[in-house]
């Protein structure tokens, strides 16, 4: 199963974790990237992940989402496919998705993905016949730990 998280997903863990859903959210998004790490899930990585991340102010939380990316990604959609993201997301944008959301959104579907995650409330109000967009914890009810 190949899935794609956005940056916002990357973040979660490193969120406050006083809130009940941020903290079942980065449990989910923990047990997501174990799946990831032992082969079970089949991880996308983008160029618009890298320049969100490489764009953070935090250091050690920017090292440790790029760490992950490095050693995880089964796929990464480069800035060489650009043209195509490009042509993707505009048509994501037309709907009122942001730039950035959309370029992420492209990406997953340029992989060919089968599951994008997001904790964005916005994003996952979008309606896709490609690609099923969901929040971590949903994911995790639906996936509960099945093999590839």
């Amino acid at each position: 199963m190949r899935i794609y998280l956005d940056t916002c997903c990357y973040n979660r863990p490193y969120d406050n974790q006083g809130y009940m859903t941020i903290a079942m959210e980065a449990k989910a998004i923990h047990f997501i990237q174990d799946e990831i790490k032992s082969g079970k899930l089949e991880m996308v990585s983008s160029y618009i992940l890298r320049y969100e991340n490489e764009n953070s102010p935090f250091l050690l939380k920017k090292f440790y989402i790029e760490e992950f990316l490095q050693k995880n990604s089964s796929i990464y959609v480069s800035e060489a496919n650009e043209d195509e993201i490009h042509r993707i997301a505009e048509d994501i944008m037309l709907t009122g998705i942001k730039k950035h959301d959309a370029y992420h959104m492209a990406c997953a579907l340029f992989a060919k993905c089968d599951y994008f995650l997001t904790t964005d409330k916005r994003i996952l109000k979008y309606v896709s016949d490609s690609l099923i967009i969901t929040n971590p914890l949903k994911f995790v009810e639906v996936y509960g730990g099945k093999e590839k």
